[in-house]
């Protein structure tokens, strides 16, 4: 009789994802009694308890089959959509979600309780939510669950003995992720080089005349002392702060509950099929309707008998991405046991499958453009669609004479580490040589990832000068890339750039209007033909709308974000024709005190009516922390008054999407005059490797007229104001209402070809053009 070594969570899943259902049966017989543990602390009655285990696993099925949902950590991510589940239940049910939007459970973070909003913030949870999937999977089972190795070895494909080498591993890297968020976050002066032996100290590796001095300095400092309190008991940590950011406020009980019933699983995997054919006929869409594979998948789990094994697999490796510090040498990780030939009386197995190979492609691109004396950013792309996950990538970039890597400690990082723009994925980067070098954890099969790095460009390099990244897995070169564009002498860098299923928005407002008491001022105001729509033709005045008292001129913009979606980034910009810049008051939806807002960067043009400015502030954590929909407000930006004057601001946002494929996201603010000497300009838009579906474009203009016509963008006619072609800038801005003098806020949707360039133009105006938004779904 042969003997097989169960396959582990990870096997199961990539199994699953390529359509063996009887592989998600045996991932329901592992986590269904933590699943029914979680909902029996949340909801009452032992039917409705099933219902939600049910619709919880069919979500993920569907996920699954998708080719979404976890890679390796089930139980975690099972507990999230438990959680979202049970708490989104009664929205569902009145909301009707059709089969296209079951991506707003497919949780990216964990669901954060209102009653426990602050956990995730907390340096251990950041910790550990940045380790390796596979570490955090070990950590979660046996410090925050405390099973016993030989429970975990199953779900990891290892042996007790592997599962013990590899939690000690993960709690090593975790205290060093702690000890580097601790750096990062700038410590006094005195405490970093204590902080910087606080690993080895916890251990007892420190010579004596080292551990004396740090002794010395923990008695002394709260601050220290604090951090090695936590080191010195991270599995504490893990269970105090971890645990609940999972599993919510009921994560005591949950564990007790588990505990009591023996992890106890299996039964009712028909009752999941069931809860389809009993659900009301919207979820029966949006369970049963997702993907043919997803119904294929439930035909078959009906047909799972003992005598149809999963076919097997071969032994994982166990591959783990380092730190950012290198732990201590831990302990050999045994290597899986060998599975026993069969008895030569048996019939011989049939001919297994070949394992699949991964298949690695590679770019690298300036994002915008790398202009002569500015920072930009550099994107590194990276496909794996091969059958199988790759090994541990390194990417090694090398960077052209003249561009280099934004200082890290002009970021406060004093370890150098790179920190990088945009996405992270699961990137760690460091400076090596004229470039970087960036390491990130295996790439599953049909993925794709992307790294963003900060840049400056010298004045004196030389144009033309391209970049070049060459891509290791498992130390053996896979891939080498070269950008076709390099240093330029004009053009539009990127101000921050992401990529994932995410979407470009932008709202804004003007901050002058006409006399009110003047005839005409009404009829322009509601942007009726000739109604001397044109800021040239009055007198300015201040617009003061939000009835405060303390505010001399205000205005709102209502931004609208995807159901389910979190801010990514946010940055406030403001305008008028004025000699100074300066502060500007912001206001959140639902909040009743401004706050003020001062400008990270602000760039002077020369208008036809003097001088002008634009300003930027990186807005981000605020709009963050506001939730972001609803009404923003702006006030008291430094303007003047009188004919032809102008002054308004606008938010621009990326955001995720959980119902958008996966998309490509930049920012450029350019702040350049159009017309007049120069009625044309063009912006590359490097870096984005669009497909023939269209892209989403937010455009933000200053001192564009609605009677001045020839206005032309090359992404053709906007969604707002007038909808004319041929006269684009025609003061009307997203989230406001009526004429928004002097400010145009825009969207666009255009079909982006091979080499995209945005091209603006004007016969008659002359319009100061601010920002562009892009986002278009990358290439399959």
């Amino acid at each position: 009789m042969s003997v097989e070594s169960p396959q582990s969570d990870a096997d199961l899943l990539e199994s699953a994802r390529n359509g063996n259902a009887a592989a998600f049966g045996e991932l329901w017989e592992r986590h269904v009694g933590a699943a029914r543990s979680l909902a029996r602390q949340l909801v009452r009655g032992d039917d409705v308890v099933e219902d939600v285990v049910a619709e919880s696993f069919t979500k993920i099925i569907e996920l699954v089959g998708r080719g979404g949902g976890p890679e390796a950590a089930f139980r975690p991510y099972l507990l999230t959509v438990v959680r979202r589940t049970i708490y989104d239940r009664g929205r569902v049910e009145s909301r009707q979600l059709t089969t296209g939007e079951i991506e707003v459970f497919d949780p990216g973070v964990p669901f954060v309780d209102p009653a426990l909003t602050g956990l995730e913030k907390s340096l251990i949870a950041k910790a550990f939510l940045s380790l390796p999937e596979r570490w955090r999977l070990v950590l979660w089972h046996t410090e925050v669950e405390n099973a016993k190795p030989a429970e975990v070895a199953p779900m990891l494909g290892l042996s007790a003995n592997g599962v013990a080498a590899l939690a000690y591993r993960a709690r090593e890297g975790l205290r060093q992720a702690y000890l580097q968020m601790h750096l990062a976050g700038a410590p006094h002066q005195e405490c970093r080089p204590v902080l910087g032996k606080m690993g080895a100290y916890v251990r007892g590796g420190l010579a004596r005349r080292d551990s004396r001095s740090v002794d010395e300095h923990i008695d002394a400092c709260p601050e220290c002392r604090s951090v090695f309190l936590e080191l010195a008991d991270v599995n504490q940590g893990l269970r105090v702060i971890v645990g609940p950011l999972f599993v919510g406020p009921a994560f005591a009980a949950y564990v007790a509950g588990l505990a009591k019933a023996g992890g106890a699983t299996g039964g009712g995997i028909l009752y999941a099929l069931g809860w389809i054919r009993r659900a009301p006929r919207s979820r029966q869409a949006a369970a049963a309707g997702a993907t043919a594979a997803a119904v294929a998948a439930a035909g078959v789990l009906m047909l799972v008998s003992d005598d149809k094994p999963l076919p097997p697999q071969p032994p994982p490796t166990v591959v783990a991405q380092p730190p950012p510090v290198q732990p201590e040498p831990a302990p050999p990780e045994p290597e899986p046991e060998p599975r026993p030939a069969p008895p030569s009386k048996e019939p011989p197995p049939s001919p297994a499958r070949k394992p699949g190979k991964a298949r690695l492609s590679a770019s690298i691109h300036p994002l915008g453009a790398l202009v002569k004396a500015q920072p930009g950013i550099v994107a590194v792309r990276l496909r794996n669609s091969g059958k199988a996950a790759s090994k541990e990538l390194v990417a090694t970039v090398d960077l052209p004479e003249g561009v280099m890597l934004v200082p890290a400690q002009a970021r406060g990082n004093a370890v150098g580490l790179i920190e990088p723009a945009g996405t992270v994925d699961g990137w760690s980067c460091r400076p090596e040589g004229d470039g970087a070098r960036c390491v990130r954890g295996p790439l599953a099969a049909g993925r794709v990832t992307a790294v963003f790095l900060r840049v400056v460009v010298a004045a004196h390099a030389p144009e033309g000068a391209g970049l070049a990244v060459r891509i290791s897995s498992g130390g053996i070169v896979s891939v080498n890339a070269r950008a076709s564009a390099g240093v330029k002498a004009e053009g539009a860098p990127a101000r921050f750039a992401t990529d994932g299923k995410v979407v470009v928005k932008a709202i804004g407002n003007t901050l002058l209007t006409c006399p009110a008491d003047r005839d005409g001022c009404a009829e322009a105001g509601a942007r009726r033909e000739g109604g001397r729509r044109d800021n040239d033709l009055w007198p300015m005045r201040p617009l003061d709308a939000d009835k405060v008292l303390a505010t001399k001129s205000s205005s709102g913009a209502r931004l609208r974000l995807p159901d389910g979606g979190q801010v990514v980034w946010a940055g406030l910009y403001w305008s008028a024709s004025a000699n100074d810049a300066g502060p500007i008051r912001f206001r959140a939806p639902g909040v009743k005190r401004y706050r003020t807002i001062v400008p990270d960067k602000v760039i002077r043009r020369e208008l036809p009516a003097g001088h002008g400015y634009q300003a930027f502030a990186d807005v981000t954590q605020y709009v963050s922390d506001s939730r972001g929909d609803g009404l923003w407000w702006a006030a008291d930006a430094p303007m003047k008054q009188g004919i032809s004057e102008h002054a308004g601001w606008s938010l621009v946002v990326i955001a995720t999407d959980p119902r958008r494929p996966y998309s490509q996201a930049i920012i450029l603010d350019t702040a350049t005059v159009v017309g007049g000497d120069q009625p044309r300009i063009e912006l590359p838009l490097d870096g984005l490797i669009p497909a023939a579906s269209p892209a989403d474009i937010e455009l933000v203009t200053w001192e564009g007229d609605a009677d001045l016509r020839g206005d032309r963008v090359s992404a053709g006619t906007p969604s707002g104001g007038d909808r004319d072609a041929g006269n684009v800038f025609d003061s009307s801005s997203n989230g406001a209402t009526g004429l928004t003098f002097g400010v145009d806020v825009d969207s666009f949707t255009a079909t982006l070809g091979e080499e995209p360039t945005l091209r603006i133009s004007t016969k008659t105006d002359v319009v100061l053009f601010g920002v562009a938004a892009v986002s278009v779904r990358a290439r399959s």
